[in-house]
């Protein structure tokens, strides 16, 4: 395809870049759009897979009918059948009505399965039968149906790893990949990165009236020695932090600092690569990070769970104590009056009310005395207060205070 012709692609789906990785990867879209055999697209996580399926779709002769999208790995497993290819009334408890699936409503149409190497086994069967045959059976059903759709399918998984470890189906796998596109990823895309920051930067400015940032040839070269785990949607984050957070709208290299670290390899995520191998370093030190930082979450929770048991300790102990004084008030007050009683009345004998001693009587009130004089300095002379401490009325505190001669306090 010449590049007149590419260019109006880019420009229609407002892509970005002229590396030879990218323009490679829209030239077999195009090329392939007008067949209806299957293609499955190859790329990390992040690298813009999801727009080949839509050049393909539009470009093709479904173009004029339905074009789905789907993410095979956001479906739960319990589902995921029910959801691609429908399921009858009664099929399971959920299912009050019928369901045609994506398989049934997008008939004539394409469906993009993305993260395809998330499908669980069972489904990969069903799915190897619609692509060899076209039919496929609808969940709790019999009867077979029939579609005619076009597949296209993504991952960011290494594809012969998942089969060498029973995780995906070969058979599947070659009946996916009749045509193969690989999307490059960002770090290996030279100047798209800063072509991609220009246009991001300009988003941002346009979306939030902001001054639009711009780079400095330090700055420059530190995106592009960056090794962009992330790739696109990291690069799009980091510059739209970067608009609203930089205060200097021209960013040099100790900006960027600030918001990529200078070591892009200590950040890296698993990728694919030619050989198939895969390396988990660097997962192993992102978990450790993540497991030290839950520990010292846990240190910190446990010892605010420890402050809080002694906060409820002491109100507890408080209000034993509360208790305590209320009672050793009732206590004064009921001997204080069965003292009066015993003196007073007039069929008691003078005898009788000797028996109280003099002796006893005092203590008694020099405990009540007591238990009201430490309640007021406690609460700083106020009655109220003291007097809710004690567990009886203001008016109570009042005689009492009177009674003891404490009605200055």
């Amino acid at each position: 395809m010449n590049t007149t012709e590419l260019q109006k692609i880019k420009n229609r789906y407002n892509i970005v870049g002229n590396s030879d990785g990218l323009n490679r990867a829209l030239d077999v879209a195009l090329q392939v759009a007008p067949t209806d055999l299957s293609v499955l697209i190859i790329g990390e996580s992040g690298v813009g897979k999801e727009i080949i399926p839509r050049v393909i779709h539009d470009n093709s002769p479904r173009r004029r009918e339905k074009y789905f999208a789907i993410n095979c790995g956001s479906i739960p497993e319990g589902t995921i059948d029910s959801e691609l290819f429908g399921h009858e009334k009664g099929a399971f408890t959920s299912a009050i009505g019928e369901s045609e699936g994506y398989f049934g409503i997008a008939n004539k149409g394409t469906l993009f399965l993305d993260e395809v190497g998330e499908l669980p086994l069972a489904t990969q069967a069903r799915l190897l039968r619609v692509l060899e045959t076209g039919e496929y059976i609808r969940v709790g059903g019999q009867k077979i149906m029939k579609t005619d759709v076009r597949i296209v399918a993504a991952t960011n998984v290494n594809m012969r790893k998942a089969i060498s470890e029973g995780r995906f189906r070969e058979d599947l796998y070659y009946r996916l990949n009749t045509i193969p596109i690989q999307m490059p990823p960002l770090r290996e895309r030279g100047e798209d990165i800063i072509l991609l920051f220009r246009l991001f930067a300009m988003q941002m400015a346009e979306k939030f009236k902001l001054p639009r940032i711009t780079l400095t040839e330090e700055a420059k070269q530190l995106l592009l020695r960056y090794k962009w785990p992330g790739n696109i949607r990291q690069l799009k984050n980091i510059t739209e932090q970067m608009s609203v957070l930089s205060e200097k709208r021209e960013i040099d290299a100790a900006t960027i600092s600030h918001f990529i670290p200078n070591d892009g390899e200590s950040t890296q995520l698993a990728v694919i690569n030619p050989t198939g191998s895969h390396s988990y370093e660097n997962e192993r030190e992102t978990l450790y990070k993540i497991l030290n930082e839950l520990s010292g979450n846990v240190r910190d929770l446990k010892r605010e769970l420890n402050g809080l048991k002694q906060r409820i300790d002491d109100a507890s102990e408080i209000t034993s104590k509360a208790v305590e004084l209320r009672n050793n008030i009732s206590a004064v007050e009921i001997s204080s009056n069965k003292t009066a009683a015993i003196t007073q009345s007039p069929n008691v004998e003078y005898a009788e009310a000797e028996e109280i001693s003099e002796t006893e009587n005092l203590n008694i009130n020099e405990l009540g005395r007591h238990l009201i004089e430490k309640a007021l300095e406690r609460n700083g002379g106020n009655r109220k207060k003291a007097a809710q401490e004690l567990g009886i009325s203001d008016r109570t505190l009042y005689r009492k205070l009177k009674q003891y001669g404490l009605e200055n306090k």
